[in-house]
């Protein structure tokens, strides 16, 4: 976490406020989406361990980074961790971006289930 201009121990012991402005000064100096996820995963563990709230923390910013910036590995490592941070649509939107291929495939096997599997079996119930 040094890297990210947060040492361990601040990252566990600042409050919600003053990290927010340091993540949020860390991208906007840096512009380095991974680092601020990489920070956001580990204030996530934080909001597990202790009572302190830190859920939906920084959502305009994961929402930046995640839909209007080129796709990482990163960002297809960590994106299920996000999963409450979008709506249903946007969801989707992220989901075709990071996985194009995955996409494209699931849509193609849905075609040809339907084609050669559903309708001709359908047809066979109705005779």
């Amino acid at each position: 976490m040094e890297e990210y201009g947060l040492s361990r121990n601040q990252l566990f012991t600042l409050t919600r406020k003053t990290l927010e402005k340091r993540v949020n000064n860390y991208y906007q100096t840096t512009n380095d989406g991974n680092g601020a996820i990489e920070i956001l995963i580990a204030l996530q563990v934080r909001e597990e361990l202790c009572e302190a709230d830190f859920s939906m923390m920084l959502m305009e910013l994961v929402q930046h980074i995640f839909l209007r910036t080129r796709s990482t590995a990163a960002m297809r490592r960590y994106y299920l961790y996000f999963a409450e941070y979008f709506e249903k649509k946007e969801w989707r939107l992220l989901s075709i971006k990071l996985f194009p291929a995955k996409t494209y495939i699931a849509e193609k096997l849905r075609t040809l289930y339907t084609q050669f599997i559903k309708e001709p079996l359908a047809g066979l119930v109705g005779s």
